[in-house]
């Protein structure tokens, strides 16, 4: 089957996003991609590198506008898609949510993103409450899937769960970048650690992992009026690297976009070779989740380090040297 991803910038006007991305999916479609992946918050800029809450106003619910447009779409040109938008669930209430749309144009559910950022300029915890939904997998016409939204894709529980729940293709949509400064510094290192850390999910489990950014530069939102005088001294904004990418079960690199450029990928995925993998390296089989139980816990022991020898040492009145 073949896996389409849509790398696209975005501008101010909203209704012009969509529709330029729903050209992208239609340019897609008539080259054969069966299953979609647009990017995180794909059809607006990225408000949340500031904290405003007039942007509550670009919420709506998966009942709305935007997400109806899309399962037009799906039905019209028999693809499935995979929708990351600003769900607005009640009044004060949003996620950072994807609807999974399937060929015939039907709803098979919600993501809702569960690992929630709040550093400089990803001031995501202002604007979503973390997911209740879990970490599911939906069978489509073409394969079954999962989705991990930006932050998430950094967790291995996240893709561990996922994979198991039944997910032959982890989707993982995104908007990250550099901010002013970074890419010059650690920046080359930070989008290497982006790329090995999805590759290494696929590998530990066995998957294909498709990972969709944005691009291009997207300026700093004006804040409220008090914070404007201080913004407007230095203009922030972020560097979205682009870099999309689908890795193959091994982790190998099927198709990857320029970092710089807007870029429909396409990439054929064979998913019988899932259980050719898993056969010669059987990590679910070799599995011990009974020892596992420490993952409950936010970090180490309860009460923190024990007061004896950290594993591996030997105490002084133990004989050590």
């Amino acid at each position: 089957m073949k896996i389409g991803l849509l790398q696209l910038p975005c501008g101010e006007d909203r209704e012009e996003n969509l529709r330029r991305a729903i050209e992208a999916a239609e340019a897609a479609a008539d080259q054969g991609a069966q299953i979609l992946c647009f990017q995180e918050l794909f059809a607006s800029r990225y408000f949340c590198q500031t904290e405003d809450a007039r942007f509550f106003d670009w919420a709506e619910p998966v009942s709305g506008p935007a997400i109806a447009r899309l399962r037009r779409l799906a039905a019209r040109r028999k693809i499935a898609l995979i929708a990351p938008f600003f769900e607005r669930r009640a009044p004060g209430l949003c996620h950072n949510s994807a609807a999974v749309i399937d060929a015939d144009g039907s709803l098979l559910g919600l993501y809702r993103k569960v690992h929630i950022p709040d550093d400089p300029q990803f001031h995501e915890k202002f604007y979503f409450a973390p997911g209740d939904l879990g970490f599911r997998a939906w069978r489509t016409r073409y394969g079954a899937i999962g989705v991990l939204i930006c932050w998430d894709q950094w967790f291995p529980e996240a893709a561990r769960l996922t994979a198991m729940a039944g997910a032959q293709i982890l989707f993982c949509p995104a908007a990250i970048g550099w901010l002013p400064g970074e890419k010059e510094g650690e920046g080359r290192r930070f989008q290497e650690a982006w790329r090995t850390i999805q590759r290494a999910h696929a590998i530990a489990n066995g998957c294909f992992l498709a990972a969709v950014n944005r691009v291009g530069f997207e300026p700093a939102p004006a804040g409220p009026e008090a914070m404007r005088a201080q913004e407007s001294a230095s203009r922030r904004g972020i560097e979205f690297w682009g870099s999309s990418f689908v890795a193959g079960p091994l982790g190998e690199l099927l198709a990857e976009a320029p970092e710089d450029c807007p870029a429909l990928l396409l990439a054929e995925a064979d998913l019988s070779r899932i259980e050719r993998v898993r056969a010669q390296w059987p990590f679910f089989r070799d599995r011990r989740p009974e020892a596992y139980k420490g993952l409950g816990r936010l970090f180490g022991e309860s009460a923190g380090l024990s007061s004896g020898p950290l594993s591996g040492e030997t105490s002084r009145r133990e004989g050590g040297a």
